[in-house]
């Protein structure tokens, strides 16, 4: 049986949003989520004109979607870096702009389905999960030395857990007698700690816990935050930024990105809109698509997302695009 988690995200719809913008000659695409290239090959496939530029801070990443992207000779690059590096990696392209952006924000599956990452909760590994593993703090890290006040904010504001004091209050008690080092003793750790009744709904009871953990380790909101702006203003005219979200709090980041720069910045009663004043991009889609109920079933990974895009009609009034 095929591992839904390898089935990219709604492929077929963010080719459409993203084949207009990439159907001419010389046109460009930034994947700033590279992965394992799923979305990558079907833009290079549906989109013959275009080139695309893959970034990933995960080398492990970089080499499997480089060689998977293989056939597509140069209008394939990879770089490694993290996506908020964006407006660098662009200029050491040697352009300036691209015709589309596209995120698809999470962990991706490789690194889920390799055991040393410390991403997946089903089997004892080392708790690592970094997404670029030659840098940075742990999960072990995390959970060795933050105070309570540190693990109850992360767990509570990263992975809606109800009872985050709780398990901060756990992990620092039992640290004492031993750091954590593995996943195996945080997943008893959560099944001790999380009541009977909230352990048989919402899913496995460490999974909220493995997600806040994740996206502190890697400053994923940190990183998106910063990231969003940057990816706006690499757009030329005509081009897209299209992101697929998955937590309430990525979503919302990104929604608010998208509303500022979609948003008419004048009195609503004024009766002619000032040169200049118009909006530098606009919505390609109202609000936030979601999967269909077929491919929910077929990926457990749909069920969650939210997908976003936006189009630039206006250049940038600080660039000649």
């Amino acid at each position: 049986m095929t591992n839904s988690r390898h089935v990219p995200v709604m492929l077929d719809r963010v080719v459409a949003l993203l084949r207009p913008p990439l159907d001419h000659p010389g046109a460009v695409m930034v994947d700033c989520t590279l992965g394992l290239g799923g979305h990558t090959e079907a833009v290079l496939e549906g989109c013959p004109q275009a080139r695309v530029i893959g970034i990933d801070r995960d080398t492990q990443a970089i080499a499997m979607a480089s060689e998977r992207l293989a056939r597509f000779g140069d209008r394939f690059t990879a770089v490694h870096a993290v996506y908020d590096e964006i407006a660098e990696v662009v200029a050491d392209q040697g352009l300036d702009h691209v015709d589309g952006v596209f995120f698809d924000l999470g962990v991706s599956s490789m690194q889920l389905d390799v055991r040393e990452r410390g991403f997946a909760y089903a089997e004892d590994a080392p708790l690592d999960m970094r997404m670029d593993s030659t840098v940075g703090t742990t999960a072990a890290d995390v959970l060795n030395t933050y105070s309570v006040g540190e693990l109850t904010r992360v767990l509570r504001d990263y992975g809606e857990e109800k009872f985050a004091r709780k398990i901060a209050s756990a992990v620092v008690r039992e640290r004492e007698k031993e750091p954590f080092d593995r996943s195996g003793r945080l997943v008893e750790l959560l099944y001790a700690e999380i009541p009977a009744p909230a352990r048989r709904t919402g899913g496995h009871p460490a999974k909220r816990t493995f997600q806040a953990l994740r996206m502190e380790v890697n400053d994923e909101l940190g990183v998106l935050r910063r990231a969003m702006p940057a990816a706006l203003s690499v757009i030329g005219v005509g081009g897209r930024v299209v992101v697929e979200s998955y937590h309430s709090l990525e979503d919302r980041l990104v929604k608010r990105a998208f509303a500022e720069v979609t948003r008419l910045d004048v009195p609503p009663d004024m009766p002619i809109i000032p040169a200049g004043s118009e909006p530098r991009m606009k919505h390609v889609i109202r609000g936030a698509e979601v999967a269909d109920e077929a491919e929910k079933e077929q990926n457990r990974r749909a069920a969650s997302v939210r997908l976003r895009a936006v189009e630039r009609v206006l250049p940038d009034v600080r660039s000649p695009r």
